[in-house]
């Protein structure tokens, strides 16, 4: 029995080894350079270790290595990596249509929120729910729910007024913006009235938090249905379990009282209404397919875990590196005095250019999206003119992964990278930029649908922010800035902490 049972245990680890190192010559084979993989980690394993942030490691990643392409094994799967600005824009842009898909981590048709949102959807269903979620995001839909957006800038700040102390306070920035976003988002795809300022435990936001704090709980589940979907589908291992039927409620419940009540309201419940035919649309886009509950709540459950953790990083490194540079504070605020009269608007937003080129210099130097990924769905051939007519096959099935922060960062496309300066976005420099080295929202057809949303509400605090305080630092500001290396949160080790002190 004991001779049996060892020998079982010595085959289950021989199958457990090889299954780990199957596909470690899979670059060697192709004849591509590549990363030598750590067992079973691949070469992620300071990242899964919690030795390195993400952001750090990727962009350690991709400097280690100067031609166009590389190998690398997230855990044990191969991903080739796209380091030339050329071949990005053709895998994103040109040859599109060979990449389709996102590196699937969810069976289609998976009992789970993201498995069914636009971000992990494939092909034509992919396609289908583009159509009918695009008009939401375009100008005059934008501009409708700009005043939602703006409705809960305003309660922010107006519960940041009555805080403020004599001198200065020192603010959690991160937390003040994750509050705001949550507040934003609740109101523009969920048609909730919240304020997590004043009711500082609502059940939106401590849901909200929980899912986005990813407990132990989750991150297994999640661990595993990455590592093996199909049996996660089959095992209907729910990730968010109650926590998805939480939101899913406030999704078909909204849409049933907005239909027996005859409620219409500029957001994306309404334009997920028109899609299934409970109310009249204007687009014949809107009917291509029959969607179902799943795939309609998985939407509204994407653009809140998509948009609340970007746009408030954003907001907070915005804040974090206005302090770090009080010339371009200044500057900016100079050209907020301009309009501090005027109701704010899309298009007097839209008028301040040095506001424009300080967002667009903090997508540069911290891309909260780190890195994006894609399937190869048929063979493609690309020959490098600058490398001595190198040739890279990338087959069907292969995986291929492009890092923004590394492109962002490289000095060979910006100068002394680590600086933050705007002006390499003034109507003069930024003609001279890639588009292949610069993609904070990705490119192509597949870039992200809710850029111009990100960008309106991030520039809307900005404007009050800068308009009503001077930033400075606190005894708690991370100096100089370190990214923390849990992997879960991108942020500063310490958090977001700045003093924020009343201009009049």
């Amino acid at each position: 029995m004991l001779l049996e049972l060892l020998a079982f245990l010595i085959a289950g680890i021989a199958f457990f080894y090889n299954w780990a190192t199957k596909n470690n010559d899979f670059f060697e084979k192709r004849n591509i350079p590549y990363a030598k993989p750590s067992f079973f980690f691949g070469t992620v394993k300071d990242i899964t270790l919690n030795r390195k942030s993400r952001f750090d490691a990727m962009c350690e990643f991709y400097n280690q290595h100067s031609g166009p392409v590389y190998g690398s094994f997230e855990n044990r799967d191969p991903i080739l990596v796209i380091r030339d600005p050329q071949l990005v824009k053709r895998i994103l842009i040109k040859d599109f249509d060979h990449f389709v898909n996102r590196r699937g981590v969810f069976t289609e048709g998976s009992d789970n929120m993201f498995g069914n949102s636009l971000f992990l959807m494939e092909n034509d269903k992919w396609r289908d729910m583009r159509n009918t979620l695009s008009p939401a995001f375009t100008g005059s839909k934008l501009r409708q729910m700009f005043q939602f957006m703006l409705d809960s800038t305003n309660e922010a700040m107006s519960y940041l007024r009555e805080q403020q102390q004599e001198g200065g306070q020192e603010i959690d920035v991160k937390d003040f913006t994750t509050r705001l976003t949550n507040d934003i988002i609740a109101s523009t795809a969920f048609g909730l009235k919240i304020n997590s300022f004043r009711d500082k435990d609502n059940e939106f936001y401590t849901k909200a938090m929980y899912i986005m704090s990813f407990p132990f709980g989750i991150q297994m589940k999640l661990m595993f249905t990455m590592m093996f979907p199909r049996l996660a589908n089959l095992l209907n291992i729910r990730i968010f379990g109650r926590y998805a039927d939480y939101f899913s409620s406030l999704v078909l419940d909204a849409m049933k009282y907005r239909k027996d009540n005859n409620i219409q309201r500029p957001d994306i419940i309404q334009l997920l209404m028109e899609a299934r035919g409970m109310i009249p649309s204007d687009s014949p886009k809107m009917h291509s397919r029959e969607w179902s509950d799943l795939d309609l709540v998985a939407q509204c459950f994407a653009f809140f875990f998509a948009a609340l953790e970007t746009s408030s990083l954003v907001m907070s490194f915005a804040s974090h590196e206005l302090m770090e540079n009080p010339e371009v504070q200044q500057k900016l605020h100079e050209e907020i005095e301009k309009f501090e009269n005027q109701s704010i608007t899309p298009e007097i937003l839209q008028k301040m250019p040095y506001l424009d080129m300080v967002v667009s210099e903090v997508l540069r130097k911290w891309p909260v999206n780190i890195f994006t990924d894609r399937m190869c769905t048929k063979d493609f051939t690309f020959e490098f003119t600058d490398e001595g007519g190198e040739r890279i096959e990338i087959r069907k099935g292969d995986a291929v992964r492009i890092i923004m922060s590394g492109l962002h960062r490289d000095p060979k496309y910006y100068e002394n990278p680590s600086a933050f300066d705007p002006e390499r976005f003034s109507e003069e420099n930024k003609k001279n930029i890639d588009a292949g080295t610069y993609l904070p929202f990705g490119l192509g057809p597949r870039s992200c649908i809710g850029l111009r949303f990100a960008l309106l509400e991030v520039k809307a605090f900005l404007f009050y922010l800068v308009r009503d305080y001077r930033l400075e630092a606190s005894p708690r500001t991370t100096l100089p800035m370190e990214i923390s290396t849990s992997n879960l949160h991108f942020e500063p080790k310490g958090g977001f902490w700045l003093k924020f002190v009343p201009r009049k």
